[in-house]
């Protein structure tokens, strides 16, 4: 079969290249895949470059999400048949013709789903949903977070509709706001406003902000901490700006603020797998009835990958870059 791989870490529109590999086959308990599509995440990216918290062995493969159809059951699978279609978000090297995976990482698609929605259903969708169960926010509470033009802040926000929670968005720049309220996203503020805080502070009207999500750091993460209520809680989700957060001591001492961090991979591993159900019950029918979008930028054959992977990276991106065998 032909896969992706790379033997260096670095730019990913250098390193990687498309190999002959081996025809894998599963072994207890596992399932073997046909990929059909597969999007390439930031983490993805960061993994391929050597900066990420997991790290692959060299030479290796690449890519974390795809939607595929079983193609081979291992001994004691049950549950699945060949020719089902599945998804999977957090088995690494699904970008090859084939990948071999745990039975219990894949997920049954509906029906209803495109290949293109179905290829993205996990990993931003599912950490957006984590995320928001994550915050425990309480009725009458507000969630602020920035970079809310990203995957996540657009899922997060959508969930949050669906939930009846409130979510207020920040963006860099007025056309964010715009293209978003185009999307049916509400509660938007540009920062490039000079009075900007105070349209967060008349959007909360009066609600607490109990929690903020930061996927920017650098000044981004004390913005949002001196918006925090009292005994409010700012999690780190990404660092998109810059890998250090700037706090002021004096808005974390006198709120008696939580600083925390929130890895989806380590989350999702630890969730109790009655609540995982639930959280996917509701993924699943948020995105059967298009209450989540999950637009494509592009969809590229394996040997476009090196572009495939520099499109991915372009800032002001609307929809993900997906990768077809």
């Amino acid at each position: 079969m032909r896969a992706i791989v790379q033997d260096e870490f670095g730019d990913p529109a250098r390193v990687l290249k498309v190999e002959e590999r081996p025809l894998p086959e599963p072994g207890a308990k596992q399932v073997r895949v046909r990929t059909v599509l597969s999007p390439i995440h930031n983490h993805d990216l960061w993994t391929i470059r050597g900066t990420y918290g997991f790290k692959p062995t060299l030479p290796a493969g690449a890519g974390t999400e795809a939607v595929g159809i079983v193609d081979a059951l291992g001994e004691g699978v049950e549950g699945l048949s060949v020719g089902q279609r599945v998804v999977t978000g957090g088995t690494f090297g699904v970008w090859a013709e084939a990948f071999v995976a745990p039975a219990g990482a894949l997920i049954p698609v509906p029906d209803g789903l495109s290949d293109e929605v179905a290829s993205q259903l996990v990993a931003m969708p599912f950490s957006a949903l984590s995320l928001l169960d994550f915050l425990e926010v309480k009725p009458g509470e507000v969630v602020l977070q920035n970079a809310a033009n990203g995957a996540v802040g657009r899922l997060a926000a959508q969930f949050a509709l669906e939930r009846g929670e409130k979510v207020i968005g920040l963006v860099r720049r007025r056309h964010d706001v715009d293209e978003l309220t185009a999307q049916g996203i509400p509660n938007l503020v540009a920062t490039s406003d000079d009075d900007w805080r105070d349209r967060v502070r008349a959007l909360a009207d009066g609600a607490p902000i109990a929690a903020a999500v930061d996927s920017v750091g650098g000044e981004s993460s004390g913005d949002l901490l001196s918006l925090l209520a009292e005994n409010g809680t700012l999690v780190s989700f990404g660092a998109m700006g810059s890998d250090g957060m700037r706090l002021s001591s004096g808005d974390l001492i006198f709120k008696q603020a939580t600083v925390k961090g929130f890895w989806g991979s380590k989350v999702n591993a630890a969730m109790a797998p009655a609540k995982r159900g639930e959280l996917f019950g509701e993924l699943i029918r948020a995105a059967s009835t298009g209450a989540i979008t999950l637009p494509v930028e592009g969809v590229f054959g394996f040997d476009q990958v090196r572009e495939a992977v520099e499109v991915a990276a372009r800032s002001g991106r609307t929809g993900k870059v997906l990768l077809r065998p």
